[in-house]
């Protein structure tokens, strides 16, 4: 999506290690948000794409022209994860801010409902993700908001879905 754009791409988790602001490993990273947003603030070249969960914590509202959060269901996210190998804390981690949208109502607080949206890439090839992506911030009409919870709303599924792989 940024090479159509022909924009930078940060990430910010890279960031956050290239400023010697992150510690720990990748399982249990932890980043001064604070000490992170300063950073960015005046070390990114703008127009650009940025990513990463930590976007609603390391940008300020008026830099961020538009706010995409790809969403996956959360089973699907549990395959794809222990595939890469996530270690169980880690995977739980990930699961349950999917389940619940932690990242996505962050994005929704710190940005508004006008500059966000929802991109559920559950089914998507990551060409199609991108391709959706795209069309958001290009000012395709919003989606309702994704919400797994109505999906795990009985105590065996839920138990299913967060017990190990």
């Amino acid at each position: 999506m940024a090479k159509k754009l022909g924009l930078p791409v940060y990430g910010l988790n890279d960031l956050a290690r290239s400023y010697g602001l992150a510690v720990g490993g990748d399982d249990d990273m932890s980043v001064d948000t604070d000490e992170l947003r300063a950073r960015v603030s005046g070390g990114i070249r703008l127009p650009s794409v940025v990513y990463g969960h930590l976007f609603p914590h390391a940008l300020e509202a008026r830099s961020a022209a538009s706010v995409v959060v790809l969403r996956c269901e959360p089973s699907a996210l549990k395959r794809r994860l222990t595939k890469r190998g996530y270690p169980p804390p880690k995977l739980l981690d990930n699961l349950e801010a999917e389940l619940i949208g932690l990242v996505s109502s962050e994005a929704f607080a710190a940005f508004g409902a006008k500059k966000t949206s929802e991109v559920d890439t559950t089914h998507s090839a990551p060409s199609e993700a991108a391709e959706a992506v795209l069309e958001a911030f290009k000012g395709a009409p919003r989606r309702a908001r994704v919400d797994w919870t109505l999906s795990y709303d009985s105590g065996p599924k839920l138990k299913a879905l967060l017990s190990p792989p």
